[in-house]
C-alpha cells in the first residue's frame, strides 16, 4: 500500500465509507484468522507503536495480544495492523494503534483500577485496558454500534467488560466512582458529570477543544480541582448528544483557513505543533536568520522510503459555495525525492470528503524535489461540489530529504 493511501487511511477520523454502514452487518460474518496476523500485530506494535515511544510493557503486551481485526469490519481487516483508523459504520471509526496506546499508557492503568471509557466503538480500546485493570465499564451513544461491540467483546472472551448504550456525557453513575476514565470523542468542554464520576486522586484522558482543533489533555483530580496537562494535538470524531448541544463553537466551511500555520503555538512544553495532529517524525524548529517567517517553523525529515513523515489538520469546506482553494507557503528542502514503490512524495495535499465523510479527491502543491533555500510557493485545488470537509496533510509522505515549511496558508479564491 503506497505511504499517500495509508495516511488517507488515517485521515478516517472523517471518513465513514458509506458502504462501510450499509452492508456491515453481512461483512461480520466470522472469519479464519490470516496467516501470519501475529507476526503483522507484533510487527505493528514494534514499528508503529514502540519504536514511536509507547515503553509501558503492560501496554505493549496487551497491544500485542488484542486482536484488533477482529474489531475491523471485514472489507477493511487487510488494513487492520497499520497505524491508521478505520470506519466502522455509522460515521465512527476505529482509532489508530498508536492512539490507542498511548491513551492506556497515559493514564497508567493498575491492576485494581475501575475505568470507564466513553465512546466503545468497536470495542477495541475496552478489550487493551481488560487485562490490565480490574473492571472496564464503556458507554456508546449508537446503538447499533454499542451491540456488535458487546457481542464482539463476549465471543471474544473478555468477561470484565460491561458495555451500556447511552450518553456518555452522564457517564456510569451506578459504577462510580472510577479510578481512571478514558474519553475516545471530543467535546468542547470537559462533561461535569465526568468530572464528579472520578476519584479523588484519579486520572482523566480526554480530547477536548473545536470539532477540527483539539488538544489530548491529561486530567488529574486533585482536592476536588482538575490539573490539566496538555498531551498532543488530536483529531477524534465529535462527542454527540448532550455534549454536541452545548457545542457553542461551530466549524465555518465558507471560510475555510490554516490554524497556526506559522508554528509558533506549542502543545504545552513540546515541540509539537497545536493544532496539527498525527504528526511523524517532525519537529518545530527554532528559526534562523535565514527563515521567512516568525520564531519557528516546521521541519520534516526521513531517510527510510516508505516511512510515514507528516502532519494532518482538518477543516470544513463546502464545495456549493466555494470551487477552488490557493494554498501558499514559505519551503525549503534538502536532497527530497518521491519514493518510486509507493508513489509518495514530499507535498502539501489537501483531500475533500463529502456530507457522508467518504472520500472524494485530493489535490496538491508538489511534489516537492531536490534541495532549496528558502522560497514561496503557491497552487490553486479545484473544490468538488460535494465536498463538506477536508484533511490538509504536509510532509514527506513516504519520500526522502529534509523539508522545511513555514507561512502555511489556504484561502477560497473569489470567483471572477
Amino acid at each position: 500500500m503506497s505511504n499517500s493511501t495509508r495516511w488517507l487511511i488515517a485521515s478516517l477520523f472523517f471518513a465513514a465509507a458509506a458502504a462501510a454502514s450499509a452492508d456491515l452487518a453481512a461483512q461480520e460474518a466470522n472469519q479464519p484468522d490470516a496467516i501470519g496476523v501475529q507476526q503483522e500485530r507484533e510487527e505493528m506494535v514494534a514499528r508503529e507503536i514502540e519504536a514511536a515511544g509507547v515503553a509501558n510493557s503492560r501496554v505493549l503486551a496487551a497491544m500485542r495480544a488484542t486482536p484488533r481485526h477482529e474489531f475491523v469490519p471485514a472489507g477493511f481487516r487487510q488494513w487492520a495492523y497499520h497505524d491508521a483508523a478505520l470506519p466502522i459504520g455509522d460515521q465512527q471509526t476505529i482509532s489508530p494503534p498508536f492512539i490507542v496506546a498511548f491513551m492506556t499508557q497515559a493514564i497508567d492503568p493498575q491492576p485494581q483500577d475501575r475505568v470507564l471509557e466513553i465512546g466503545t466503538g468497536s470495542g477495541y480500546q475496552a478489550a487493551v485496558l481488560s487485562p490490565l485493570v480490574k473492571e472496564v465499564y464503556t458507554i456508546e451513544i449508537v446503538e447499533r454500534l454499542g451491540h456488535r461491540a458487546k457481542q464482539t467483546l463476549q465471543r471474544l472472551g473478555y468477561k470484565n467488560v460491561s458495555v451500556r448504550i447511552g450518553d456518555g456525557f452522564a457517564g456510569w453513575p451506578e459504577e462510580a466512582p472510577f479510578d481512571k476514565i478514558i474519553v475516545t470523542c471530543s467535546p468542547e468542554h470537559i462533561p461535569q458529570p465526568l468530572v464528579d464520576q472520578l476519584r479523588e486522586g484519579g486520572q482523566m484522558i480526554i480530547p477536548v477543544g473545536q470539532r477540527y482543533q483539539q488538544t489530548l489533555y491529561r486530567i488529574t483530580k486533585r482536592a476536588g480541582e482538575l490539573v490539566r496537562e496538555p498531551l498532543e494535538a488530536t483529531l477524534f470524531v465529535p462527542m454527540t448528544g448532550t455534549a454536541e448541544q452545548q457545542r457553542r463553537v461551530k466549524p465555518d466551511p465558507l471560510h475555510p483557513a490554516v490554524v497556526n500555520g506559522g508554528f509558533e503555538d506549542l502543545v504545552g512544553d513540546t515541540r509539537l505543533p497545536a493544532g496539527w495532529h498525527y504528526v511523524r517524525q517532525a519537529v518545530v524548529v527554532a528559526a534562523d536568520a535565514a527563515a521567512p517567517g516568525g520564531k519557528r517553523y516546521m521541519s520534516f525529515a526521513n531517510d527510510q522510503p516508505g516511512l510515514s513523515s507528516q502532519a494532518l489538520q482538518g477543516f470544513a469546506v463546502d464545495g456549493r459555495r466555494i470551487s477552488r482553494l490557493s494554498v501558499s507557503c514559505s519551503v525549503a528542502g534538502e536532497r527530497l525525492a518521491g519514493n518510486v514503490e509507493t508513489a509518495g512524495a514530499p507535498a502539501v495535499i489537501i483531500s475533500f470528503f463529502d456530507e457522508r465523510r467518504a472520500a472524494i479527491d485530493h489535490g496538491q502543491l508538489g511534489p516537492l524535489t531536490g534541495s532549496f533555500s528558502w522560497q514561496k510557493r503557491s497552487a490553486e485545488i479545484p473544490v468538488p461540489l460535494e465536498a463538506r470537509e477536508a484533511i490538509l496533510a504536509v510532509g514527506l509522505h513516504g519520500g526522502t530529504g529534509r523539508l522545511d515549511i513555514d507561512e502555511l496558508a489556504i484561502r477560497p479564491v473569489a470567483e471572477p
